[in-house]
C-alpha cells in the first residue's frame, strides 16, 4: 500500500481588518477578497464568484475597450490588461477560441476563473497614478460601489449580443484574439528568421 502524501498549503497573513483596500472591496462593492501569498500583493480578489477575468497585453486590451460597456470594470498592470468578464467564461474560453478559430495558435490571451484569484488593484484616488507608476495594479475603469457589476460584464449568447443589454464575449474574445496575434507578429517580424 502506497502512503498518501498530503500537500500543506503555506500560511496565510491574516487579513488586516482595517486595510483601506479590504474595505473597500467587501464592504462597498461586496467583492470577496483573500491576503496575498508571502511576497505578492496583499489583498487578492477571488475569482469565478462574481466574475472571471480575461488577462491580456495592454495593448490589445485597448484594442477591445470599444466592445465594453462604461461601467464594465477594466484594470492595467504595467504591459498587462485585466478586463472583467461573467462568472464562468474562463471555462468557456478554450471552445470559443476553437470556434473563432484561434484555437491552434499561441496566443497571450488568458483567463481566471473559478478557484483562481488575482491582485485587488488600487481602490480609485488621488495616489493612484503614483501607485501605477510603481508598478501596482490599478483601475482604468473603476467599478462603482452600490452598482451591480454582473449586468454590465461581456457574457455568452445564443442571440449575438450579450444577455440584458451586456455586451458580446466572442467580438470581445475575438478582438483581442486578433490583437493578441498581430502582437506576436509584430515581435517575430523583429527576428531573424531561422534558416538566414
Amino acid at each position: 500500500m502506497v502512503p498518501t502524501v498530503l500537500s500543506v498549503p503555506f500560511p496565510r497573513r491574516p487579513l488586516d481588518a482595517s486595510d483601506p483596500v479590504r474595505h473597500w472591496y467587501e464592504n462597498e462593492l461586496g467583492w470577496a477578497t483573500v491576503p496575498g501569498l508571502p511576497g505578492q500583493p496583499a489583498v487578492e480578489l477571488l475569482t469565478g464568484l462574481r466574475f472571471d477575468v480575461l488577462d491580456v497585453p495592454a495593448q490589445a486590451g485597448y484594442a477591445a475597450l470599444r466592445h465594453l460597456r462604461p461601467g464594465s470594470p477594466v484594470a492595467v498592470r504595467a504591459d498587462r490588461m485585466r478586463l472583467l468578464v461573467a462568472a464562468g467564461s474562463a471555462d468557456e474560453l478554450p471552445g470559443l477560441l476553437e470556434w473563432l478559430e484561434w484555437g491552434t495558435l499561441a496566443l497571450d490571451l488568458e483567463a481566471v476563473g473559478a478557484g483562481g484569484r488575482v491582485e485587488a488593484p488600487l481602490p480609485p484616488g488621488p495616489d493612484r497614478a503614483q501607485n501605477s507608476s510603481q508598478g501596482a495594479a490599478v483601475w482604468l475603469r473603476p467599478p462603482e460601489p452600490g452598482c451591480e457589476v454582473e449586468p454590465s460584464l461581456p457574457t455568452m449568447s445564443a442571440l449575438g449580443g450579450g444577455v440584458g443589454g451586456a455586451p458580446d464575449l466572442v467580438r470581445l474574445v475575438d478582438t483581442m484574439a486578433t490583437e493578441c496575434h498581430r502582437i506576436r507578429l509584430r515581435r517575430s517580424c523583429g527576428q531573424p528568421l531561422a534558416f538566414s
